[in-house]
C-alpha cells in the first residue's frame, strides 16, 4: 500500500488437502496469472517488474525453469488472459490501457480507454468479446474516495482470436 517499503512476492500451491507450499519468490508485484490449456506453463503478471514471467508446471505442481515471457517495456501489467493463440491480454492501470501480446514481446493489438484498466478477460458466444474493468485511479491512498468510476466494459470483435 502506499508509503510501504516494496517486498517481493511469492507464489503458493494450495493442495486439495488444504497444505500449502511455496513454489516460487522474488516475483515482483503479482497480479494475474494465466495456465495453459495443456496445465503445463503458468503465466504471471509482475506489475513493478513489467513483465510477463512463465514456469512450467512439473506434475507434484511446483514450479520449474522461470524466463520472461514478455519484457513489457513501459507496460504495467496487472489482471491478464489468454487467447486461443496463446496471446496474453493484459490490463493496464497507469497506460490506461489492454494490451496483446505474443511470447517474446510483440505487441499485436493495443485498446486505450480514459481510465485504468484492472482486468480482463475474453468471452461472449465465440470468446471475441474483451471485457475490461477500469475505474479512474488515483492511487491507492484516494482508492475509497467518492466519486466512484469503476466499469465493466465490452469490446466487440477482437482480431485474431479463434474459439478455443
Amino acid at each position: 500500500m502506499a508509503g510501504e517499503p516494496y517486498a517481493p512476492g511469492i507464489i503458493a500451491l494450495v493442495r486439495a488437502d488444504g497444505r500449502t507450499l511455496q513454489v516460487a519468490d522474488g516475483i515482483a508485484f503479482p497480479n494475474g496469472m494465466a495456465v495453459t490449456p495443456d496445465n503445463s506453463t503458468l503465466i504471471v503478471a509482475e506489475s513493478y517488474g513489467k513483465r510477463l514471467t512463465a514456469f512450467d508446471i512439473a506434475a507434484d505442481g511446483s514450479l520449474r525453469n522461470r524466463r520472461i515471457w514478455a519484457d513489457l517495456g513501459s507496460g504495467v501489467p496487472d489482471g491478464i488472459c489468454l487467447d486461443a493463440e496463446n496471446a496474453i491480454w493484459y490490463a493496464d492501470v497507469p497506460n490506461k490501457c489492454c494490451v496483446r501480446v505474443r511470447e517474446g514481446g510483440e505487441v499485436l493489438e493495443t485498446i486505450v480507454i480514459d481510465r485504468g484498466c484492472f482486468s480482463c478477460a475474453l468471452g461472449g458466444v465465440d470468446r471475441t468479446t474483451l471485457f475490461i474493468v477500469a475505474t479512474v485511479w488515483r492511487g491507492p491512498a484516494h482508492m475509497f474516495e467518492e466519486p466512484r468510476s469503476g466499469q465493466v466494459l465490452a469490446v466487440s470483435s477482437i482480431t485474431n482470436v479463434n474459439k478455443m
